[in-house]
């Protein structure tokens, strides 16, 4: 505690260091922080082979080369912020800096969005089995009982509000009138007259209300649906007349609002639940997951069924469709030996997997698991409980444990990418961040009990 003084003692002959002053003595101090056992535990050059990244031949190269990219979505959720906060920090950080692997010295980086086109460049390049055969491999000497496994599934949230039909109904209308006016703009032509305006103030009323009665939201749905069949309708003609050239993502939006109209048209008029239901005209692959829980029963994001393995966890499935994890229950077991390489000889599951298919296949391969037992007790009925308690402990504490501290400390608790592959991505990145900090703990660990 005595070489720690305040600034102002030393403000005036304090330095900052150069390029190679000092330059083992900063790198070593960050190595023994948390941020540098991850640096540690992370296999950079095997991961960086298996998402096929080089720097570009041609042109100036890179800020952050294929290492820094990577590292670059490590500290994304190790920090938790924002991208705009993430280059923030980065610029006064030295510790980031090392972690990327660049120097900015007296320089700053002001363009935040470079984030944003890193995740959308890994994202399309991202095979989660190839890359997670890879961490493995590397983290394999830091991982006992490879022959136990324990699974459950999750549901990782997006940033969505939440989708009533007559807010999805007047996000499709709202942007088909923008489309309509800068259309007839840009044609010299005058717009066509619409009630817009009208149902703009009735929608504004509407959600003003504290009672929303049944009555109410017919009259607005009604209302909603005949208005964005006419804009519809008034922006065929103009495509057909003009023969406009708009582009891809004009295209995919209005199909996008084409297919909410006839499933909001299905389930106004006959009451019917429609297959594929979207409820976002941003995020188009959402669908609603049900869940059953007490103050959250439908969520709305990826499902994703995790396996855990001496507290390391791994991605089995994921899906933005609704799945019963009970029926991956063979598939996690296969998935699970073929990284490990090893037989499994204990699995730990909740009651949704414990299926008669599931009892008999454990039971042909000579699987332990802390099922609850049907018929009478068997032979060894008191060892049996004791396993069973002792897997069933496992997996209420690590595994869910896991999904919690996932949510809250590595940036998973609302996903805010805006595609399918990039909010793939922000859950595979922020589930093996927490993975190599633990990883990274061990080795350390391992290290000092050897020295």
């Amino acid at each position: 505690m005595d070489k720690i003084r305040r600034f102002d003692h030393f403000q005036h002959t304090f330095t900052f260091y150069t390029r190679t002053e000092q330059f083992d003595l900063y790198f070593d101090r960050f190595l023994e922080g948390d941020l540098g056992k991850i640096y540690s535990a992370v296999p950079w050059k095997e991961l960086i082979t298996a998402f096929g990244l080089n720097d570009a031949r041609k042109g100036p190269l890179s800020i952050f080369g294929p290492q820094g990219k990577l590292a670059l979505m490590f500290l994304k959720h190790y920090a938790g912020c924002s991208d705009k906060r993430l280059i923030e920090q980065l610029n006064g950080n030295i510790d980031y800096q090392f972690f990327c692997g660049i120097d900015l010295g007296s320089d700053r980086l002001a363009n935040y969005k470079i984030v944003s086109e890193i995740r959308c460049e890994l994202g399309k390049k991202l095979d989660i089995d190839k890359v997670q055969r890879t961490l493995f491999g590397s983290w394999s000497a830091h991982i006992d009982n490879k022959n136990s496994i324990v699974m459950d599934a999750t549901c990782y949230e997006s940033e969505l509000r939440y989708p009533t039909n007559e807010k999805l109904l007047w996000e499709c209308l709202d942007w088909s009138h923008r489309q309509l006016k800068a259309i007839c703009k840009a044609l010299g032509i005058r717009t066509p007259r619409t009630k817009y305006l009208k149902w703009k103030r009735r929608n504004i009323s509407y959600s003003k209300m504290r009672r929303k009665t049944r009555p109410k939201r017919r009259r607005l749905d009604r209302s909603l649906l005949l208005l964005l069949d006419k804009i519809d309708g008034e922006l065929g003609k103009l495509e057909k007349e003009h023969r406009l050239q708009m582009p891809e993502r004009y295209h995919r939006r209005r199909a996008t609002i084409k297919k909410i109209y006839r499933q909001q048209h299905l389930m106004f008029h006959s009451g019917e639940k429609p297959k594929g239901r979207i409820v976002s005209i941003a995020k188009d692959y959402l669908r609603p997951i049900v869940r059953g829980k007490e103050i959250k029963p439908v969520e709305f994001g990826a499902k994703v069924n995790k396996y855990q393995i001496d507290g390391i966890g791994f991605i089995e499935h994921l899906s933005f469709n609704a799945f019963h994890e009970g029926n991956r229950f063979q598939d996690t077991i296969f998935k699970a030996q073929r990284l490990t390489r090893t037989k499994t000889k204990l699995a730990g599951a909740d009651a949704i997997y414990a299926t008669n298919k599931n009892r008999r296949f454990a039971t042909k391969y000579g699987i332990g698991t802390d099922f609850k037992r049907k018929g009478r007790a068997g032979k060894h009925e008191k060892q049996r409980k004791q396993m069973a308690a002792m897997i069933t402990k496992e997996r209420a504490t690590r595994l869910e444990g896991s999904f919690g501290k996932e949510k809250e400390h590595y940036h998973l608790k609302r996903i805010k990418a805006r595609t399918k592959e990039t909010e793939t991505l922000w859950i595979f990145f922020g589930i093996h961040t927490a993975n190599a900090l633990e990883i990274g703990r061990r080795m350390a660990m391992e290290l000092q009990k050897a020295a």
